[in-house]
């Protein structure tokens, strides 16, 4: 007897993906030429069932396994532990096989087999990481085949190292490892010319292939029948020392032999020197399982993938699987425990010609190294056009004439080439196998979320699936790939997380659809509906905003700092665009969704728009004020620019987006060729431009809002406002004490002296406000100052101050509180009504205010005197130079108390001038008015 191939080499792989010759679809191509290709790539189809589907995935899933595992996993395993891996084994891959059945049949299925699903299904991200790995996973499968048919071809004809007998005429071929690597490469050039050929040469190899295939298996039957016992010679590397019997018994069919086979027996293998066991015996014979993706990833060359695809893959498992059990069964029955664990090639022994089971052997083998091969240039082909890397996959993309992707087959064969130069088989195996795991695992996640999503044109014709089967694979394929090698599954795992950051943030955008916005969308409805409006109360309260703006260009410093000041809230970028639907022959808004967009990522903000058409601004805010929002999550808080004679400036001039590269100012190309989008936004208003609307109906904004029961802000001077140099800038070391951006809150309605309330609503929502904002990162080293204003004569101004420090510890707010005087100032205002005396009315007004503070919370709504016609100009310049004079250092920014519009609209104009007189030379500042309670005590 001729020595045995050991074990080492037949731990190949399967998996191996079928030819695909037809180019996989460039959306962005012009439409005419795309439908053109499309035709003639439907007119080239002609596989059918077997020979498309069936045929590419028995190969697979058979190679030389059907040969060479079977003994040895029941002569290790047992006849029952045996049956047992096959069905857990099947159950797992069956899983997978009707995920791919389920996508197959959902629509058309174009060139690119599972890497075309999961991209398609998952999004760029996700399919072209599983792409890469894919492609890696067929190189890897290809050099490992390559490899362990040398490994073959050498334990039958090498010459043996010296002290090893010599079998004449046999063993004629040098051996070592560089005469290795030349066997190896002269193999590999034999598959790079049938691949460069073309598909159609393969596609007749696999016939002759599949021939000499079933005349082994069916021989392989025959002998159990007809070979009566023999003595089979083990062989030399078995592991035998000089006293053990170096021959084993095939006893036929024998009812000792069968009871003997049936419990496990884990012995030593005699080939690695490692002491087997129940996972590892698993893992070895689920190598030789996978391959079920051969025959999905022919869909580029079938007349009918939908019909032909769920048939065929079924048909492939089902008969695998009947065969392993059957043989399993065969080799229980007629062969020794001691046959099976010292001689994994004993079918070869038991043959009525022994060399036809060793053509089998490398006629799979050959069949398995050309199908990885041109498996992988499909796929490297597949990414390269839809561009998902740049230009840096752009030279695979060139093809023949008959469109055979010729540089893609030379890259691969490359790298095939140089994993040749490894040799290590065992750790190739290991990592081939997790690779092409992770792929199953990725297609059963791709039919899962579509089935989770549940999108209306998700409705495969094959419905032999739910959530479970997809779950199950899932589940199936990561145990086994941490079951084969925990290491080296980590290693994957993280290595497609990797390509996936990168495709996410270099990657171009494409139009596939993400399925990550089907289950967002799925989930977020389904929360909406529980989040209840009645349920809501005020120490869950948190900022939602809805922010007006006319144009982007001059505002994106606001846009910034609002963003800071939502508070994991609800942030609405809202805009009116001026006209009425009559006589448009469209929505004039969709088209400038995208801008918005493109300034929200441009800006990385975290908000929503909302785009509105009306005839003038005031009912466009009305009509966003009404409808923007869903169930709880609806804006209280509006947030407008203030209304004033500066001119805007361009924040955005020159700047570009990061994504396309494009300026905000370029006019770019559509996808469709001879079509152009206009300019992002339009130019800012010069200094003759008129504005959209005027005094009064600014001032009849804010009204509304009040009216409709939510809190109003006004923003003004933050185009002076830079976040940038705030972040950069937060840290500075004074006198070793660290301090920050100051934030200053004036709570008193400094439009009406004679009000000393520093604790109603309208107060306590400008604290709420300034604390909110000091909770953000960007503002946690900012720190309050709370300006209270007292009058230097008043008796009782201690007890002001000790008031209003007792309510900011109960309110756990964190701030410095400063007394300021306003004698002088608050005297200007009592001249203007007729030098009124006050003497001791101001003790007893000041003891009934403190008598009403304890009921503050409970009312919504405060209605104060229209005083607006009785504050001076001069009192008012005095009341802007105080809390100039009090900005030492400077501060970030500023909140102020806004009194609410007077009812009268004929004082509206006066109103806006005094808000703009207090409000001038501040820098950043808020201007609020809160209508609703925002603060609690209680826990």
């Amino acid at each position: 007897m001729s020595e045995k191939t050991p074990l080492l080499h037949y731990r190949l792989t399967s998996g191996s993906t079928s030819p695909e010759p037809k180019d996989v679809p460039n959306h962005s191509k012009a439409k005419a030429g795309k439908g053109r290709r499309r035709t003639k790539e439907k007119g080239d189809r002609k596989l059918g069932v077997v020979f498309g589907v069936v045929v590419p995935t028995l190969l697979s899933m058979f190679s030389v396994v059907v040969f060479l595992r079977i003994g040895f996993v029941v002569g290790q395993a047992g006849l029952y532990q045996s049956i047992v891996m096959f069905l857990v084994a099947y159950l797992i891959i069956t899983m997978t096989v009707l995920s791919v059945c389920a996508i197959s049949t959902n629509g058309a299925l174009d060139a690119g087999g599972a890497y075309y699903m999961i991209s398609r299904a998952l999004g760029p991200e996700f399919g072209g990481s599983i792409g890469i790995m894919f492609f890696f996973a067929n190189v890897c499968g290809s050099a490992l085949y390559v490899l362990g048919l040398v490994e073959a071809i050498m334990s039958t004809f090498g010459i043996p190292e010296e002290g090893t007998a010599v079998v004449a005429g046999l063993q004629v071929l040098p051996s070592g490892y560089w005469w290795s690597l030349l066997y190896g490469t002269a193999l590999l050039f034999i598959c790079f010319i049938v691949c460069l050929v073309g598909a159609h040469i393969y596609a007749k190899a696999t016939f002759v292939i599949v021939i000499i295939f079933v005349v082994v298996l069916t021989t392989i039957f025959i002998n159990f029948i007809i070979v009566g016992p023999i003595v089979v010679m083990l062989p030399g590397n078995s592991g035998l020392n000089g006293t053990s019997t170096r021959t084993a018994n095939y006893t036929g069919f024998r009812r000792h032999t069968f009871e003997g086979n049936l419990l496990p027996n884990y012995t030593v293998d005699y080939t690695t020197g490692a002491m087997m066991s129940f996972a590892k015996v698993f893992a070895v014979m689920f190598n030789g399982c996978t391959g079920i993706m051969a025959g999905s990833n022919m869909s580029g060359d079938l007349k009918n993938p939908s019909y032909a695809i769920p048939r065929g893959a079924l048909a492939a498992v089902l008969t695998t699987f009947i065969t392993y059990n059957v043989l399993s069964l065969l080799v229980a029955g007629s062969c020794e425990r001691n046959l099976l664990q010292k001689d994994y090639n004993f079918l070869g022994d038991i043959n009525i010609w022994p060399p036809l089971v060793t053509i089998g052997i490398y006629s799979s083998a050959i069949s398995a190294a050309m199908s990885n091969l041109i498996g992988a240039s499909r796929i490297l082909y597949a990414l390269s056009k839809d561009n998902l890397f740049g230009g840096f996959l752009a030279l695979v993309r060139k093809t023949s004439l008959s469109g055979n992707p010729w540089a893609s087959v030379l890259v691969s064969w490359l790298l095939v080439q140089v994993v040749l130069f490894a040799g290590q088989l065992n750790t190739i195996a290991s990592i081939v196998t997790i690779f092409f795991l992770l792929v199953y695992a990725a297609v059963n996640l791709a039919c899962l979320a579509l089935e989770l999503a549940s999108a209306p044109n998700f409705r495969p014709s094959f419905r032999c699936f739910t959530w479970h089967t997809c779950t199950l694979g899932i589940l199936g394929s990561l145990v086994m790939m941490f079951l084969i090698n925990a290491i080296y599954a980590f290693g994957s795992i993280a290595f497609m997380l990797l390509l996936l950051m990168l495709i996410h943030y270099l990657g171009p955008i494409s139009n596939w659809g993400y399925i990550s916005q089907a289950l967002i969308f799925h989930q977020v409805r389904k929360y909406l509906l529980m989040l209840d409006v009645r349920k809501d109360h005020v120490k869950f309260w948190r900022p939602q905003l809805l922010l007006m703006v006319a144009n982007p260009r001059s505002c994106t410093g606001l846009m910034t700092f609002i963003n800071d000041l939502k508070k994991s809230g609800l942030y609405v970028l809202g805009h009116v665009k001026l006209g009425l639907l009559d006589g448009l022959p469209s929505d004039p808004l969709q088209s400038r969704y995208d801008s918005w967009l493109s300034l929200v990522d441009h800006l990385n903000i975290k908000a929503f728009v909302n785009l509105t058409l009306a005839n003038s601004v005031r009912h466009g805010v009305q009509n966003l004020l009404f409808i923007t929002g869903f169930g709880g999550m609806r804006p209280n808080t509006l947030v407008l620019g203030f209304y004033d004679d500066c001119i805007p400036e361009d924040d955005l001039q020159g700047k570009m987006l990061l994504s396309t590269g494009t300026g905000f100012d370029a006019v770019t190309t559509s996808i469709d060729r001879g079509e152009q989008r206009s300019p992002f936004f339009p130019d800012v208003r010069g200094a003759y431009d008129l504005k959209d609307l005027g005094e009064e109906e600014y001032v009849s904004l804010i009204a509304d809002a009040v009216k409709m029961g939510k809190n109003v802000t006004l923003a003004r001077n933050f185009n002076q406002f830079n976040r940038e140099v705030l972040v950069s800038g937060k840290k500075i070391h004074s006198h070793r004490r660290m301090t920050g951006p100051f934030v200053d809150v004036w709570p008193l309605n400094l439009l009406r002296p004679d009000s000393r309330a520093y604790v109603d609503i309208c107060s306590l929502f400008l604290l709420q406000l300034a604390c909110v904002l000091q909770e953000t990162r960007a503002w946690k080293h900012a720190r309050l100052r709370l300006f209270l204003c007292v009058e230097a004569g008043r008796s009782l101004k201690k007890e002001e101050e000790k008031k209003l420090r007792s309510m900011l510890k109960e309110l756990r707010i964190s701030a410095e509180v400063q007394l300021v005087a306003w004698d002088q100032v608050v005297e200007l205002h009592w001249q203007r009504q007729g030098g009124k005396v006050r003497g001791n009315l101001e003790e007893s007004a000041l003891n009934e205010e403190m008598e009403r503070q304890e009921e503050f919370e409970e009312e919504v709504f405060q209605i104060f005197p229209n005083n607006a016609a009785r504050m001076t100009d001069e009192y008012i310049c005095a009341v802007n130079n105080l809390i100039r004079r009090h900005g030492a250092p400077k501060p970030a920014v500023r909140f102020l108390y806004l009194p609410r519009p007077p009812a009268d609209t004929s004082l509206y104009c006066t109103y806006l001038h005094q808000v703009d007189m207090l409000s001038r030379d501040l820098g950043p500042t808020l201007l609020i008015q809160g209508v609703t309670p925002v603060v609690t005590t209680d826990l």
